[in-house]
């Protein structure tokens, strides 16, 4: 697997994608929560999302662009690729008074929150799927899933995490649900690997508002 990273290197809700309108003025009150380094959502062009990882590494911004491998048929022939597991987005690591030199970045669109504020993202969560990722746990995109039955991982570089249990060709997989920007991806685990969970519990970048799951096996 590739990993679009420099330095150290997924909330059902109405959201608001930020404008490059200008800053408003910071006080002092708000200094400290404006200066923390973070992690966050960000929206891209059509098909930037690797042009925009170019930039971010020349630049030194810490950022996390998580690919897939995939064969892909052309005129000459099959190729393998690397494309986003998340198309459309990228992941970016800054403290939000620092925003404008990742805002001006061309292909780069905006910040993703709520409320006009961007909303971050937990950096242990972030933290996992690099490790996953750069350890060769198969991943691939999936629809955006919300309604299943829950499951926690409680082995490998993903424990900790949970997701949605699906059953395929006789393998298990987990949906992880980036709610923040409602994507999804899907890694393959050994069943002995997972347990279920009774009560809700909130997937990556998930609001504590958010809503309620059902628990109904997945069957595909």
């Amino acid at each position: 697997m590739d990993l679009e990273l420099t330095g150290r290197s997924c909330i059902r809700r109405t959201m608001t994608l930020l404008s490059t309108e200008p800053l408003p003025m910071i006080t002092p009150a708000e200094d400290t929560v404006h200066s923390e380094v973070l992690w966050y959502a960000g929206y891209t062009a059509a098909r930037h999302e690797k042009r925009v990882a170019e930039q971010f590494a020349q630049r030194g911004v810490e950022h996390f662009l998580p690919l897939y491998e995939t064969i892909h048929r052309w005129n000459n022939g099959r190729h393998r690729v690397h494309l986003p597991l998340f198309p459309g987005y990228i992941f970016v690591r800054m403290a939000l008074k620092d925003r404008l030199r990742v805002l001006e970045v061309p292909g780069f669109v905006r910040l993703v929150g709520f409320n006009s504020l961007p909303y971050p993202l937990p950096e242990s969560d972030i933290n996992k799927m690099m490790e996953a990722l750069s350890k060769g746990v198969l991943a691939e995109p999936y629809p955006y899933l919300t309604a299943g039955t829950r499951v926690e991982i409680e082995n490998g570089p993903l424990q900790g995490m949970t997701g949605i249990l699906l059953r395929r060709q006789n393998k298990c997989r987990v949906v992880i649900s980036v709610d923040l920007i409602m994507r999804s991806m899907s890694v393959e685990v050994e069943a002995g690997d997972v347990v279920p969970i009774r009560k809700s519990a909130f997937n990556i970048g998930q609001s504590p508002a958010g809503g309620k799951t059902t628990d109904q096996q997945v069957q595909i």
